[in-house]
C-alpha cells in the first residue's frame, strides 16, 4: 500500500528552498532601497502600498469594482507623492478622499474594502515616514525590518523544530507557542546587535524588540484570519514560496505601524525615528 504522506516531507523540502531563494534575492533588493532613501524609498513602499491593496481587493471584493480600486490606487499615489515634497496636509486629506471613495464606491463587502485602504495606506504613510527622518529614520527603519525577519526565522524554524501546542489552530493551524517563543528569543538576537552598534540604550531597544515581535505576529494571524474569513489560501503567487505581498509583509505592516505611531507620539510626524529609538 503507498504511503500518502510520504510527498508531503518533498513539498515542504521544496517550499523551504523556495523561502530561502526568494528571501536571497528579495532581502538585499530591499536593503538597497533602505540604504538609498529618499524618493527611492518612497516610490517603493507606494508601489507595494497598491500592490497590497490590489491583493486585498481581489480577496474580499468578488464583484472586483475597477471603480473601487482605481479611487484607493490614485489616493495612494497622491499620499506618497506628497509625503515625498512633504505636503503632510495633502496626505491627510488624499487619505480621508481614498477612505471616501473606496466606501462610497464599494458595490459589496464595504467595510472590508475601506479597512483594505487604510491598511494600504497606513503601511505606506508609516514606511515613508520613519525613512524621511534624517536623524534616526534608517535605524528605525532597520530595526523593524531586522526584527521583523528575525520573528520570521525564528518562528518558523523554532516552530517545526519544537512544535507542540497551537497558537491558534482556528485561524493559523501552522503556528504553535513554541514558533512564537523561537520569534521573540531571535528578535532579541537583533536587539543585543542594535544596542552594540549604539544605535539606542540596551533595556529599551530589548523592551521594544519583544514588542516589535509580538505586533509583528498580531499582524500575522490578522491576514490568515482575514484569508480564512474569505477562503483564500495565499494571497496571490507573486513571490515564489512565500504566495503574494500580503502574505510576505502581514508581520512588517503591522510592526512599521506600531513603530511610527510611537515615534509620533514621542517626537511628532518630523521626528519618528527619534521617537522611537531614543529612550
Amino acid at each position: 500500500m503507498p504511503d500518502s504522506s510520504a510527498p508531503a516531507p518533498a513539498k515542504s523540502s521544496r517550499d523551504l528552498v523556495l523561502r530561502i531563494a526568494a528571501a536571497a534575492l528579495l532581502a538585499p533588493l530591499a536593503l538597497m532601497f533602505v540604504f538609498a532613501g529618499g524618493w527611492l524609498w518612497v516610490l517603493l513602499v507606494s508601489v507595494i502600498a497598491i500592490g497590497l491593496f490590489y491583493e486585498w481587493h481581489e480577496i474580499v471584493d468578488p464583484a472586483r469594482n475597477p471603480r473601487t480600486f482605481a479611487a484607493g490606487v490614485i489616493a495612494l499615489e497622491l499620499i506618497g507623492l506628497s509625503l515625498w515634497f512633504g505636503w503632510d496636509g495633502i496626505a491627510w486629506a488624499a487619505a480621508v478622499l481614498g477612505v471616501t471613495l473606496v466606501a462610497f464606491m464599494a458595490t459589496t463587502e464595504r467595510a472590508w474594502l475601506t479597512v483594505g485602504f487604510v491598511y494600504a495606506a497606513a503601511a505606506l504613510a508609516a514606511s515613508a515616514l520613519i525613512r524621511l527622518d534624517g536623524a534616526m529614520g534608517f535605524q528605525a527603519l532597520m530595526f523593524t525590518l531586522l526584527v521583523v525577519w528575525a520573528s520570521d526565522i525564528g518562528g518558523y524554524f523554532a516552530g517545526r523544530a519544537i512544535g507542540g501546542p497551537k497558537l491558534w489552530p482556528r485561524v493559523s493551524p501552522n503556528k504553535t507557542w513554541a514558533g512564537s517563543g523561537g520569534a521573540v528569543v531571535l528578535s532579541l538576537v537583533v536587539a543585543l546587535a542594535v544596542a552594540w552598534l549604539g544605535w539606542g540604550r540596551l533595556v529599551p531597544v530589548l523592551i521594544l524588540a519583544v514588542a516589535v515581535s509580538i505586533v509583528a505576529q498580531l499582524g500575522d494571524l490578522f491576514e490568515s484570519a482575514l484569508k480564512r474569513r474569505f477562503g483564500v489560501k495565499d494571497s496571490s503567487q507573486i513571490i515564489p514560496g512565500h504566495g503574494g505581498l500580503l502574505d510576505r509583509l502581514d508581520g512588517f505592516v503591522a510592526a512599521i505601524v506600531f513603530v511610527a505611531l510611537i515615534g509620533y507620539l514621542r517626537a511628532g510626524a518630523d521626528g519618528i525615528g527619534r521617537g522611537f529609538m531614543i529612550w
